[in-house]
């Protein structure tokens, strides 16, 4: 799932080729995309492109008269810049925005489980009721990242993937922050000493940041292709390296499957040589983490 330094990069190309143009034309071609139908998706035609923003891992196109389209792109959404007439064709094809001479913004969906998904918002306070409310991680205090941090005891991987908590941290690059910080992903946040809270934020930052600048200089002048805005990154230090060396201390990356979710971790650095695979872990995932993609992204029984 395209998280904050993945989004981050779709915003720095999307900026230059679509704020000041004319949305001409949307065509919706996924039958399960579009989630709202007031105002209806032909309202943002002709509407010029005022802003480009995040909104968690969501991607904001503001125009005018307050219209707002929300793209989510969830696990296998994507988005292409195509030439001028481009038409949504292929069968992973889901929709095209059609900015004229500059060009067409494609929206794809490589799964079956059509989980993407488009909301048109009039408004920003509507466009409020979108958030789910997660801190910013690159703007919050140290004291404001660890009262979000301890304000629910649940494990540090549940806790830095909760949008409730913390705003565009998923999967991918919460394992990163967790082997940056030298933290296990099942620890409990209400078993956390300060200077682990510290070295956790710290971390965060650091990974994040960093990851924001290689993506930036990869995509440099140009629109992200086919593949490549992808959680499976061959820089990435764990996450979807199982069985391969960690980078520092050269042991095996291990890995936590329940459900429809995997978690890489190294054991050495991490979880002081335990591998993580018991009853009690069972246990725990079972009460702690959600099975499906859908709850790891909302709160249950009050998604989006």
């Amino acid at each position: 799932m395209p998280e904050l330094p993945d989004i981050e990069a779709y915003l720095g190309a999307m900026r230059p080729r679509v704020v000041d143009r004319v949305l001409s034309r949307t065509l919706i071609k996924g039958p399960f995309l579009l989630r709202t139908f007031e105002p209806p998706v032909d309202a943002v035609e002709g509407k010029r492109i005022r802003s480009v923003e995040r909104l968690g891992k969501r991607i904001v196109l503001g125009m005018e008269d307050e219209l707002f389209l929300v793209i989510h792109l969830m696990i296998a959404g994507r988005l292409l810049w195509k030439a001028a007439g481009a038409k949504p064709t292929g069968k992973i094809d889901l929709a095209s925005f059609d900015f004229g001479d500059s060009g067409v913004l494609l929206l794809t969906e490589a799964s079956p489980k059509k989980r993407a998904s488009l909301h048109v918002i009039r408004g920003r306070d509507a466009l409020a009721a979108q958030d789910r409310g997660g801190i910013d991680v690159l703007a919050c205090s140290p004291g404001e990242f660890g009262a979000v941090l301890a304000a629910e005891n649940r494990t540090l991987k549940r806790r830095l993937t909760d949008p409730r908590a913390f705003s565009g941290i998923g999967n991918a690059y919460s394992d990163e922050i967790l082997h940056e910080a030298k933290l296990s992903p099942v620890k409990l946040t209400s078993s956390m000493k300060p200077e682990e809270v510290a070295r956790l934020q710290e971390a965060t930052v650091r990974v994040t940041k960093t990851w924001i600048a290689r993506l930036h200089a990869e995509f440099a002048g140009r629109f992200p292709g086919v593949g490549e805005i992808t959680a499976f990154r061959p820089e990435f230090a764990v996450h979807g390296k199982y069985g391969k060396p960690c980078p520092v201390c050269g042991s095996p990356v291990q890995r936590i499957v329940h459900a429809e979710n995997e978690t890489n971790y190294c054991a050495t650095c991490q979880t002081g040589g335990k591998v993580l695979a018991d009853r009690s872990l069972s246990r725990l995932l079972k009460d702690d983490w959600p099975r499906t993609i859908e709850e790891w992204e909302s709160d249950v029984g009050n998604g989006q």
